[in-house]
């Protein structure tokens, strides 16, 4: 249906409507401003075709587009739903299942895109270490001060104003850097929303039960199951319009395992193959070529 449907060319795309100004807190869901236009019979997939805010998106193959699929759209409107209400929200799930692509996604729809900040941690960092990121992100630059109560109040300040505080890999945080989180999060001027995400930060922030009780929702990003992976790989890249459900069967068995960085990787490699052919036709020999790149011969 989908290669029915694309080849007509029907809408099956995603629309931004223009922003419309009101009140800081409106409803989180209608400021995202989506319209979806899908086609008969596509099961709710939809594409993309604004792709003005999809800059840091990484989509990794060229010519792929982001997927519209459920994770994607439950995420789309968790984002949406902390940025509204400055909340905290965990994103988590195994490593490749696309979390990083469906949150930036969300990031990039959000009315205020650049009100988003990132926050970039390494391995259990102390308080001090975490306290001087935060104030990195927040581009406080030299303003904090040296005590660390003075310092916790200049963060506060900051985060009086609506905003969007990612932060990635949020499993390398320790337990005290969980408590400073929480303590600045806890603070009655707070207004900035936190998306703590990343494989096994949802058994990080399990570990301190005072964090853990302010989460808003536990996003759990899943892995692609066995009957959507050809109606998904279909819509990621044009490669896999023409590719046999018992050839994308047999990919996602021995190799993809539902697992959306193995099915990009794979698209990478095959991409490279049949670069500079105006209809490029992938084989089961071609598959196979392109899984020992990944796994070794099969």
């Amino acid at each position: 249906m989908i290669r029915r449907d694309r080849r007509a060319g029907r809408a099956l795309m995603v629309e931004r409507e223009p922003e419309v100004a009101g009140p800081r807190r409106p409803d989180p869901l209608s400021e995202l401003g989506l319209n979806v236009v899908a086609g008969q019979g596509t099961g709710g997939q939809v594409f993309l075709r604004e792709q003005k805010h999809l800059a840091q998106v990484p989509v990794l193959v060229p010519g792929a587009q982001v997927v519209h699929t459920p994770a994607v759209r439950s995420v789309l409107r968790t984002v949406a739903h902390a940025a509204a209400v400055g909340a905290v929200v965990c994103l988590y799930g195994d490593a490749g299942q696309g979390k990083t692509v469906a949150l930036q996604y969300a990031l990039s729809q959000l009315p205020h895109p650049a009100r988003v900040r990132r926050v970039h941690v390494g391995v259990h960092p102390t308080v001090p270490e975490l306290r001087r990121v935060l104030a990195g992100a927040l581009e406080l630059g030299r303003r904090l001060p040296r005590g660390a109560g003075e310092a916790d109040l200049t963060l506060v300040n900051a985060l009086r104003q609506p905003r969007v505080l990612v932060l990635d890999e949020a499993q390398r945080l320790p337990g005290p850097a969980l408590e400073f989180l929480r303590g600045l999060w806890d603070h009655p001027d707070t207004d900035t929303a936190l998306v703590l995400a990343g494989a096994g930060s949802e058994r990080a922030l399990r570990r301190v039960p005072a964090l853990a009780s302010r989460v808003l929702t536990w996003e759990l990003v899943p892995r692609l199951i066995p009957r959507e992976v050809a109606t998904v790989m279909a819509a990621f890249h044009p490669l896999w319009e023409d590719v046999s459900e018992d050839d994308v069967a047999w990919v996602d068995e021995h190799v993809g395992h539902g697992n959306f960085r193995t099915w990009a990787k794979l698209t990478s490699h095959l991409t490279a193959e049949t670069y500079g052919k105006s209809r490029p036709v992938v084989d089961r020999r071609m598959l196979e070529r392109a899984c020992a790149r990944l796994v070794g011969p099969l």
